[in-house]
């Protein structure tokens, strides 16, 4: 039996000669699979409906370093909170960034609410359709652009996020490591553009990676794509990653401020950089190196006696981790900016997790 038209296009890929799986046979094989095997999640919409702008920008926003399984139940909270762009747009930020408590890089929720802000007031509660459009809103950058564009106005769009990546990367055999081989990714899923349900394709892509093309164990047997990838007999070993580099340490002081009636103070980070807008435990920079708590006292917020207790709080960012030496003392009587606020109400205020750390840390003692 002879081959299919599109089946197959022989070309060079990185240096070898090989059968390169055509865009056509791809995009016909993920999209027969994803309409057997698509995942059943709150912001998608049900086959053959037209998906909602408001909830995949919502989704895609809190999927960015997260996972599907965290994302889900602060999905259903928001949209019981705020179930539209405009009820989310009047809401107060505070408000916001303590719903978002536990799905970090605060940054998305300060962002989130501009964005909500932007489409209420500029657009009258209606998001952009293009990609251009989109990108030029508050915390939307190319992928999620791509993304919103695709799944909610059924754009054709070029839609890489890591799973994406890595389907390619072993599809198509990439075996230059990442992030170098990002462009190259890019250009590959870019060839399986093209007008015939893009919204559809871009979340087969998605659910391929996070399904059967995983990092370990890929179930290759299963795979729609298994018959023209190129990578299947190294898939273990794909996409190649550079060495990371290790993370540098930082150091810092806190101060937890009691007074007589059990409240301790809080202050509000600066609106811009790490943590922004979140509220915290009163403390020194975080530096490179270790605190001497004679030059860290001058830090404090308040005069008090101040004692450490013993251990340290550890918590891990992105780029770097943290080590806080945590003071104790009791406040005097003396006015300091912030708010007083007892333990049993730090639920009420967006503390971020290494702050939640610093109370667990302090309470335990």
């Amino acid at each position: 039996m002879g081959r299919q038209p599109n089946d197959f296009s022989v070309k060079s890929v990185k240096g070898q000669t090989g059968a390169t799986p055509g865009p056509a046979t791809v995009r016909r094989r993920l999209l027969a699979w994803y309409d057997r095997h698509r995942r059943d999640l709150p912001w998608r919409a049900a086959p053959g409906a037209t998906a909602d702008p408001y909830h995949v920008w919502l989704s895609e926003i809190m999927l960015q370093q997260t996972t599907v399984a965290a994302v889900q139940p602060y999905f259903r909270r928001f949209l019981q909170r705020w179930p539209t762009v405009t009820a989310l747009a009047a809401a107060d930020l505070d408000a916001v960034l303590t719903e978002w408590q536990g799905l970090g890089y605060y940054a998305r929720a300060r962002n989130l609410h501009a964005c909500a802000r932007r489409v209420s007031e500029a657009h009258d509660g209606r998001f952009p359709d293009t990609e251009d459009g989109l990108r030029d809103l508050p915390g939307i950058g190319r992928y999620t652009a791509a993304a919103i564009a695709a799944i909610a106005f059924d754009r054709p769009a070029t839609v890489v996020d890591g799973n994406v990546e890595r389907v390619v990367a072993r599809l198509h055999r990439v075996r230059e490591p990442l992030p170098g081989s990002k462009p190259r990714l890019y250009d590959l899923t870019a060839t399986l553009n093209g007008d015939h349900r893009p919204g559809d394709l871009a979340q087969a892509m998605m659910d391929l990676g996070a399904t059967v093309c995983t990092p370990r164990q890929p179930d290759c047997l299963i795979c729609p794509l298994t018959g023209v990838c190129l990578g299947k007999a190294e898939a273990e070993t794909l996409p190649v990653k550079a060495p990371k580099k290790a993370r540098p340490v930082r150091y810092g002081v806190t101060f937890w401020a009691g007074r007589d009636d059990g409240a301790v103070l809080l202050r509000r980070r600066p609106e811009e950089g790490l943590l922004g807008g979140m509220m915290e435990f009163p403390g020194t920079p975080w530096v490179d190196a270790d605190w001497d708590l004679g030059a860290a006292k001058p830090h404090a917020p308040v005069a008090a006696a101040w004692q450490a207790l013993p251990g340290r709080v550890v918590h891990g960012f992105t780029h770097f981790r943290l080590e806080l030496t945590v003071l104790t003392g009791t406040a005097g009587p003396e006015h300091e900016d912030g708010v007083w606020v007892r333990p049993r109400d730090f639920g009420r205020y967006a503390l971020p997790t290494v702050m939640k750390k610093v109370a667990r840390h302090v309470l335990g003692s």
